[in-house]
């Protein structure tokens, strides 16, 4: 079994044009998330999937692997997808593909180690979300955050913009958890997300996961604690992301 990532990044953002090259602390994001992903030692290949001829001039100056993708996605996955069938080498039904979505520029190796640990352990397990703990009532309250809910097993039950589960007063006892842009799948059941339809839940929440769940599937959970990370939504989290990055461990190791 082979472990394949796919760091995916388009410049069409609705809420942030451009963002992939956009400057954090002098580096254009996708170079922070492509430097960390690349510290996770158990690829047997990492790529980086575009549509725009920006991004892969940027990627070859720095000699990423890069595969040109479709600009028809709206949903990262899809364009993982195609990307991982046009990587040029066989990858077989139950080998991983790992999905670390380019507007993470704070992640960790670790992160990616715990979204594919399920999937190492357990062969039933088909595709993993990895879910960070809720630190603050500011991340809980927020919309750019999309919670999780799960039952007791683990299996994602529901995905969203609003702050579930319900509290008078948010505190950590509540166990809340947000996904944090890491996912993994085996490859087979990737390749059935993208044969599915948009799902009615997916479109009101815009969230790929509940297009597994409307449609009877299963995502699991891979647990995370709090961690000071904070992904790019927007041009007004750039300040915050800079901010926090030069107390970073990995800060100055690529």
């Amino acid at each position: 079994m082979k472990i394949w990532g796919i760091v995916p990044a388009r410049m069409a953002s609705s809420r942030f044009p451009g963002k992939p090259l956009f400057p954090i602390l002098n580096r254009p994001m996708i170079e922070h998330v492509f430097c960390r992903t690349k510290m996770f030692t158990k690829w047997d290949g990492l790529y980086l999937a575009t549509c725009d001829k920006e991004i892969e001039n940027f990627a070859i100056s720095k000699s990423y692997p890069v595969i040109m993708t479709s600009n028809k996605h709206i949903r990262c996955l899809d364009r993982v997808a195609e990307a991982i069938s046009k990587c040029g080498v066989p990858v077989k039904e139950h080998d991983i593909v790992a999905c670390v979505q380019g507007d993470e520029p704070m992640l960790h190796p670790d992160m990616i180690a715990a979204a594919i640990k399920p999937l190492e352990e357990d062969s039933q397990i088909n595709g993993t979300v990895l879910a960070m703990a809720i630190g603050n009532e500011a991340q809980f309250i927020n919309p750019d955050t999309v919670k999780i809910i799960h039952d007791l097993k683990g299996n994602v039950l529901y995905t969203s913009r609003s702050p579930v589960p319900y509290c008078e007063k948010f505190n950590l006892e509540l166990g809340a958890r947000r996904i944090y842009g890491i996912f993994a799948f085996r490859w087979h059941f990737l390749k059935t997300f993208t044969q599915l339809p948009e799902s009615p839940l997916e479109l009101k929440e815009s969230c790929d996961s509940n297009r597994i769940l409307d449609h009877g599937y299963r995502q699991t959970i891979a647990p995370y604690p709090y961690r000071e990370s904070f992904s790019v939504d927007s041009p007004k989290d750039i300040g915050l992301v800079e901010a926090h990055m030069k107390n970073d461990s990995l800060w100055g190791k690529y």
